[in-house]
C-alpha cells in the first residue's frame, strides 16, 4: 500500500480503521438524538431543547465554564436507571459505527446518584449496556469512575464509596474532571490512594485549563499513570522529559480543547511539541457530539496537524492499545488487527 493517500483516501482509511479510545465521557457522547429523546421525555423541567438541530446552537460554548454549565444541564436529563441504560447503549452503537474496538469510558456515578437513581441499579443499568454492547457490536466497554472537581470533597467520597463497595465488572480506573481553576489536585489524595490500593488505575485530568504544576501534582499526589489533556506540559522542559522518559500515555483531544477554549486555534495546539518532545500521545474525542466532533474526526485532525501518512495514523491507533488497560491478550489482538487493516489497503 501507498502510505502518501490524498485527504479524501485518508479520512476513509481512518473510518475503517480498528481503534481504541481512552478518554471518552458518558454523558458528554450522548448523540443529538438520544439527547433529544430525553429532553422530550422531561420536557417542562429542562431548558435542553427537545429538537437535534437546536441542540448545535445550544452546544455553541463561550468559555470552559459555560461547557461545564450546559454539561451539567445534559447530565439532569440522566434522572433514572433506564435513562442511564439507554444513553450507555447508544453510545456504544456510535462508537462501534466507527470501528472503535475497545473504550475506557468515562462515568461519574455521582451525579447520578446525587439525583436519586440508587447506586446499584446505575451499576446494573451500564453493566447492561456493556454486556449488550459486547454481545451486539463488538465492543468491548469499560469504565473509568471520575469524580466531578466542582462537586467538592464529597463528590470524592461518594464516588470512592460507589467504586469499591459496589464495584461493576467493568471498572478499571479512578478519574478527576471537571473545572481545575480552584480545584486542586492534591486534596484528592487520600482518595485516589484508597482507590489505587484496590486495584484500580488513576488517570485525572490536569493541564488542560491551568499549568503545568497541576500536571505534576497529579503525577506525584494522585499517581497518574496517564495525564488527561495535559496541553500546558510543553511550557516545562522538566516536565516533557519526565513525561517521556516514564512514557506516560498522554490523553489528547485536539477539538476539545478549542471548544472549551483551553487552546486558541487547532493551529496552536500543542500536539506536535508533544510528539517531537517524545511523548506516547493517544487521541480522542473527550465530548464528542457537544463538540460536532468524533474519533475519526480527531484522527484526521491529528494526521493534518502532525504531517502524518496512513502508516502514521495507524502508529496513533496503536498507541492508544498500549496505553489502554485492556488485557494483554486483548492489546495483542487489536494490535494485530491494526497490522492486518494497514497491510490490506
Amino acid at each position: 500500500m501507498d502510505p502518501q493517500l490524498p485527504a479524501e483516501d485518508l479520512s476513509s482509511f481512518i473510518a475503517g480503521l480498528p481503534k481504541a479510545e481512552l478518554h471518552v465521557h458518558h454523558v458528554g457522547s450522548a448523540s443529538p438524538e438520544t439527547v433529544a429523546a430525553l429532553a422530550a421525555r422531561h420536557e417542562g423541567s429542562t431548558d435542553v431543547p427537545a429538537d437535534p438541530a437546536a441542540l448545535a446552537e445550544y452546544f455553541a460554548f463561550t468559555d470552559f465554564g459555560h461547557f461545564i454549565q450546559v454539561y451539567l444541564s445534559v447530565v439532569d436529563l440522566i434522572r433514572d436507571a433506564e435513562d442511564v441504560r439507554t444513553l450507555t447503549y447508544g453510545v456504544a452503537r456510535d462508537m462501534a459505527a466507527q470501528r472503535i474496538r475497545y473504550a475506557e469510558l468515562t462515568v461519574t456515578p455521582y451525579s447520578s446518584v446525587k439525583r436519586g437513581i440508587p447506586g446499584r441499579a446505575f451499576m446494573e443499568a451500564i453493566e447492561d449496556a456493556r454486556t449488550a454492547a459486547a454481545r451486539d457490536l463488538g465492543l468491548e466497554l469499560v469504565w473509568c469512575f471520575d469524580i466531578p472537581g466542582e462537586a467538592g470533597l464529597e463528590s470524592a467520597e461518594v464516588t470512592e464509596r460507589l467504586a469499591l463497595d459496589l464495584r461493576p465488572d467493568g471498572l478499571v480506573s479512578f478519574g478527576l474532571g471537571g473545572p481545575e481553576v480552584g480545584v486542586p489536585r492534591p486534596q484528592f489524595k487520600p482518595y485516589f490512594d484508597r482507590a489505587r490500593a484496590a486495584g484500580l488505575h488513576s488517570v485525572p485530568h490536569a493541564g488542560e485549563t491551568t499549568g503545568p504544576q497541576t500536571v505534576w501534582d497529579a503525577l506525584n499526589e494522585l499517581g497518574a499513570e496517564r495525564i488527561g489533556h495535559g496541553t500546558s506540559c510543553v511550557q516545562d522542559p522538566e516536565l516533557l522529559r519526565h513525561l517521556a522518559e516514564r512514557r506516560i500515555p498522554i490523553e489528547v483531544a485536539p477539538t476539545s480543547n478549542v471548544a472549551t477554549r483551553a487552546v486558541p486555534s487547532l493551529e496552536a495546539h500543542p500536539l506536535k511539541q508533544m510528539v517531537d518532545a517524545g511523548l506516547l500521545v493517544t487521541i480522542n474525542s473527550d465530548d464528542p457530539p457537544m463538540f460536532s466532533t468524533d474519533l475519526n474526526t480527531e484522527y484526521a485532525v491529528a494526521a493534518r496537524l502532525l504531517g502524518l501518512d496512513a502508516a502514521g495514523v495507524a502508529e496513533l491507533a496503536r498507541n492508544a492499545v498500549r496505553a489502554s488497560f485492556r488485557s494483554e491478550a486483548g492489546k495483542a489482538a487489536l494490535l494485530a488487527e491494526i497490522d492486518g487493516y494497514l497491510a490490506g489497503m
